[in-house]
């Protein structure tokens, strides 16, 4: 496998980044509460998961379609939840004084609604055979409707952040519930797959859902960044700049390709492109675009970015290439790791983003962090990791929820060594295969001794002759 970028000589990041750029800060989206659907529709067989909005409108993922919602009509109280029937055919939403909306298949086993709370309602989650729900309030005391039964409450304790959500295991004979700091309290038969408490989070946790097998869940913050742990799979976060903050999310069975890009469709064909191809642009028809915004970190702005955006169009995707550096000084999040390489890639991040919004483009896009061998990189392979993930906090800061990584199946390792986050993949591997790319990628590298970012391949670089640029395929 031939893995090159044609870029031209340039000078290597010094050790030391000397400055940082301020910029504004894109507007949040706040997320709180999930709920998952235990059984498979006959035709699908991967779990995905729909997002709710604070004024009661849904977001479909994973293939998942949509049964209706309150978007549009007058409340008396947000909306903070929502819950799916058990074979995904319709789905209940919670508003925060315990009032209940049903679409689809779901039937109506009571409510809080118009009765006095202690705390408000901000989570629930259906029974296994969608004949009852729990409803979960601030404190983190527990309402059950129908045949959802009591397995404790977290009530009659102090907490250190209030509980936000709940999800129930495959049986329903226990769930967990999560607070807004990423902490997981399990009851009844729930298992512990991990939980954010004790990180540095940008933004507060608002959501849990469980996987159907229950072996797994996801946890949402409030802009509605999606975190996988056990064996729930990534499938992309909420796109950033909504009208009304997401305030929940919910599981049901989707056709489970990683085709999620929010840019393209799966089977969309096109190039990506860079300072190397101002004044030649690729041919006709391309759905995907995705353009340079710098070809080092902190350096190397391309000087074509505005008018390569403007020819991808609406398959604008960005991406950065990543050169190593350290600084001394940099945000909380950093906190706990190699602060130095982390404080360098979270301004690596803001730069890029920086660039792009100077040059008067759509920033609200996928963005693709370029991942590949350059001499700049450290040979502590958990400092560049560390780099790495700081770029990633860099451009979350600025709202960008869909970040992913560029690199080759096999050379990621060699410069990260063990670090596999749970972010999508843009597989460089020029087989001129990309259909086979998108299938084997992870199968391809783990028989090489090669981990690989965890959230799904979600495009593939098949080639780097189509038409005289590198060709792209949209998994």
């Amino acid at each position: 496998m031939s893995f090159r970028r044609l870029r031209g000589s340039r000078q290597l990041v010094g050790a030391a980044v000397t400055s940082l750029i301020c910029l504004f800060a894109a507007v949040a989206i706040p997320v709180a509460a999930v709920a998952p659907s235990p059984a498979a529709a006959a035709s699908t067989s991967v779990p995905a998961y729909w997002l709710v909005a604070s004024d009661g409108g849904i977001f479909s993922f994973g293939g998942l379609p949509s049964y209706g919602s309150m978007g549009g009509q007058p409340l008396n109280k947000p909306i903070v939840a929502m819950a799916a029937t058990p074979n995904a055919g319709g789905y209940w939403l919670v508003a925060s004084d315990g009032g209940i909306f049903s679409f689809g298949n779901a039937s109506f086993h009571g409510s809080m609604g118009g009765q006095r709370l202690n705390k408000p309602i901000v989570g629930m989650a259906a029974t296994p055979d969608g004949g009852g729900y729990w409803l979960v309030a601030s404190d983190g005391g527990i309402f059950s409707f129908g045949d959802a039964t009591f397995h404790g409450s977290t009530g009659a304790l102090a907490l250190n952040r209030p509980m936000v959500s709940m999800a129930p295991t495959n049986g329903g004979a226990g769930y967990w519930l999560v607070a807004s700091d990423g902490g997981i309290f399990a009851f009844g038969d729930a298992p512990y797959f991990g939980s954010a408490g004790g990180e540095s989070l940008s933004r507060p946790i608002v959501t849990i859902a469980s996987t159907p097998s229950g072996n797994g869940y996801w946890l949402s913050d409030t802009a509605g960044l999606v975190f996988n742990f056990g064996s729930a799979n990534y499938f992309g976060s909420a796109p950033p700049h909504l009208n009304a903050s997401i305030v929940g999310t919910t599981v049901g069975m989707g056709t489970g390709g990683y085709g999620n890009n929010p840019s393209y469709p799966s089977g969309a064909y096109g190039y990506d492109i860079s300072k190397y191809q101002c004044g030649s642009l690729p041919p006709p028809p391309h759905q995907i675009g995705v353009v340079e915004v710098n070809g080092a970190s902190y350096d190397y702005v391309n000087p074509c970015l505005a008018s390569q955006a403007a020819w991808a169009g609406a398959g604008l995707n960005l991406y950065t290439y990543l050169t190593y550096g350290m600084t001394t000084s940099g945000p909380a999040i950093c906190n706990g790791f190699d602060q130095d390489a982390c404080y360098a890639g979270y301004g690596a991040g803001q730069y890029a983003f920086a660039q792009a919004q100077a040059a008067g483009i759509n920033t609200s896009v996928t963005w693709w962090l370029d991942v590949e061998s350059d001499p700049s990189w450290s040979s502590d392979t958990s400092a560049n990791a560390t780099f790495v993930q700081g770029a990633v906090e860099g451009l979350r800061s600025e709202g960008v929820n869909n970040v992913g990584i560029y690199t080759s199946v096999l050379s990621w390792p060699g410069i990260v060594g063990s670090y596999q986050p749970q972010l999508p993949l843009w597989a460089a591997w020029y087989t001129g295969n990309p259909q086979q790319n998108c299938s084997t990628a992870y199968s391809y590298a783990a028989a090489h001794g090669s981990n690989l970012p965890s959230g799904g391949v979600w495009m593939t670089q098949y080639t780097d002759t189509a038409n005289g640029y590198d060709g792209d395929y949209a998994c």
